[in-house]
């Protein structure tokens, strides 16, 4: 599997991402074509090798003609759908970046996706370096972006509406549950653009570098020098070894208790649940001066962790929770409804690449049914598997029948065109 892996030790943005995909082979010719594409008046784009603390990097440029115009999502769609040199994945990847940034300007602005204006994103420099990521990680066939954890960087910085502290609330909102790291600089390390891209590509965040083969690596600058770092950001692109496997980072929460009725902790794990919490159990454990006890365990993802903590504080009374960043895999997944003498029951279906589909019924929907007529759960469980597989089997003989029809069709059309053929010569 074909991965890349983004090391942001000074933060990320537009320009930075463009130049690392161009230093680790993107052609440029090929990315000013698709710019050109876009029919915007006055454009060019400028790369060139640069210093950054001593290290070689490329650093890209887009010169255009002065604007004052502010963007609305549709004028963005427009600008890209129109465009004959873009393929469809990079048009669709192109519009996720900026989807992303609309919905975060809407929950900022109090607006909708639709009306919310377009500012700094909606630039023509920003137009061209989100377009020019997506034909980039599109190009360089990446299917999977892995990412360090983000510095923001520190101060303030003017934006259009005005002087705002670092992070900008637009950026803030993009960078909702995504791990973050204090790098002392009074500077924009973070832009907009470049927390969109993280947003909508990276599948997970990680502390090193995740285990592959280095094929090639790209360095893009950003625009200052700074004192004490290079100013880049290093894209590494390679090959995982091993099986390929789904999956992301999860924070675990965890507590000892040994003060909390049996009452009360099942009113905080189902608080915990409603709130977001991915999973919550509870573990035995034998405490100091040899009080037994329990440990209460609670996987969440990275923007509920506040809300979570803050529920475990005020139910438990307790004086701590240890928390720690974990990975995770998982199967792929997508809900699944089975018809069975009982009705239908809905459920889910997993898989993990070429190993067995599996299902599993919905807890609740087996309750009801099983509360209707009447019968064990047991049997509700068992009758919405049993369907589950008679479905596979039905889709595998499908399948197995298509196949015959279309090879003994094949057969037939070849004889008659093979005598059709020696008739006409013969005549």
């Amino acid at each position: 599997m074909r991965i890349a892996y983004l090391d942001c030790a000074s933060g990320i943005s537009g320009d930075m991402t463009v130049a690392a995909l161009i230093d680790a082979g993107l052609d440029p010719e090929l990315l000013t074509a698709g710019i050109a594409s876009l029919n915007l008046p006055g454009v060019k784009l400028h790369v060139e090798d640069v210093q950054r603390g001593g290290f070689r990097a490329k650093h890209f440029r887009v010169e255009h003609p002065e604007q004052h115009a502010h963007r609305h999502l549709s004028d963005i769609r427009q600008i890209i759908n129109k465009s004959e040199g873009l393929n469809d994945n990079q048009r669709d990847l192109a519009l996720r970046i900026f989807h992303a940034v609309a919905e975060a300007e809407a929950k900022v602005h109090g607006s909708t996706v639709d009306r919310v204006h377009f500012h700094e994103v909606g630039a023509i420099d920003s137009i061209v370096d989100i377009v020019s990521v997506a034909i980039g990680m599109d190009w360089l066939d990446v299917e999977e972006l892995i990412c360090s954890r983000i510095p923001t960087g520190r101060g303030q910085v003017k934006i259009a509406h005005g002087v705002c502290a670092i992070p900008t609330p637009g950026t803030a909102e993009l960078l909702k549950g995504i791990p973050l790291t204090d790098v002392p600089i009074e500077a924009e390390l973070t832009t907009p653009t470049g927390a969109a891209i993280v947003k909508t590509l990276v599948s997970q965040y990680v502390d090193a570098l995740p285990d592959m083969t280095i094929e090639t690596i790209g360095y893009g600058a950003g625009t200052r020098e700074f004192d004490d770092r290079a100013n880049v950001l290093r894209l590494i692109i390679g090959e995982t070894d091993g099986v390929e496997t789904s999956g992301d980072s999860v924070i675990l929460l965890e507590t000892n208790l040994d003060d909390i009725s049996g009452e009360v902790l099942g009113f905080t794990k189902r608080q915990l649940l409603a709130a977001g919490a991915l999973d919550v159990y509870t573990t035995p454990v034998q405490m100091k001066k040899d009080r037994p006890g329990v440990m209460l365990s609670v996987i969440s993802s990275f923007e509920h962790v506040a809300q979570l903590e803050t529920i475990i504080f005020r139910e438990t009374a307790t004086f701590g929770i240890r928390r720690q960043r974990i990975q995770r895999s998982v199967r792929e997944r997508m809900a699944y409804t089975v018809e069975t003498d009982f009705g239908p029951i809905k459920g889910k279906v997993g898989w993990r690449g070429e190993e067995p589909v599996v299902f599993t019924a919905e807890y609740d929907d087996c309750v009801e049914i099983a509360k209707a007529h009447d019968v064990p759960l047991r049997d509700i469980i068992l009758a919405a598997q049993i369907a589950f597989f008679v479905d596979q089997e039905e889709d595998d003989d499908d399948h197995e029948c298509d196949e015959d029809c279309d090879h003994d069709h094949d057969h037939d059309h070849g004889h008659d065109h093979d005598h059709g053929h020696h008739h006409d010569h013969d005549d």
